[in-house]
């Protein structure tokens, strides 16, 4: 494995985040763009981590043991790549992930997955405060329709790309699938 090149870090991308009853999304090729991705890190060997949400509320659809917990098929971790547990939105909460990456002396991350507006951009705040050169992906992430603090709705596309704005430059740099492809 490389430990000049950036892990792909795939965040949330479990089977719940198919179902209809998450709300109206945007970037409905996220997930082949991730798969994309994917495909080009395992074929460079380079490091692959999955983080995967599990709620401590029983009636979630993300409870341990339920079918809207598991992997999505496609993006399904291989017995080698690291799985990452957490029950909050950032994956190095009590996760023991910062400590992965600095044992394998990983500086760069690429962030992909769902949702932008809540575990991606919790999980790259803590990344770039961290000290990791911190990439998040914008077509490779998806996220929700949602109510602002005034109450107006707000759509995906809205909220996705305020939530990448509060990122860029600060805590990551946001780049697109092509460029994420590019990294060295």
């Amino acid at each position: 494995m490389s430990r000049h090149a950036p892990a792909l870090l795939i965040v949330d991308m479990q089977k719940a985040m198919q179902q209809v009853a998450a709300g109206p999304r945007n970037n409905p090729l996220a997930e082949r763009n991730i798969a994309e991705l994917l495909h080009a890190w395992r074929g460079a060997d380079r490091w692959v981590v999955h983080v995967r949400h599990l709620s401590r509320s029983p009636g979630s659809l993300f409870w341990p043991g339920k079918p809207g917990a598991e992997f999505q098929d496609e993006l399904a971790p291989l017995a080698h790549e690291h799985v990452v547990d957490k029950n909050v939105p950032d994956a190095f909460t009590h996760s023991g992930l910062e400590r992965w990456l600095r044992v394998r002396d990983i500086e760069a991350l690429v962030i992909v997955g769902v949702s932008t507006s809540n575990s991606v951009e919790a999980t790259a705040r803590s990344a770039g405060n961290l000290g990791f050169h911190t990439h998040v992906v914008s077509d490779a992430t998806f996220t929700f329709e949602k109510a602002d603090y005034s109450g107006v709705r707000r759509t995906a596309d809205e909220v996705h790309a305020m939530s990448l704005a509060n990122l860029d430059g600060e805590y990551a740099q946001i780049l697109d699938t092509r460029q994420a492809l590019n990294l060295g």
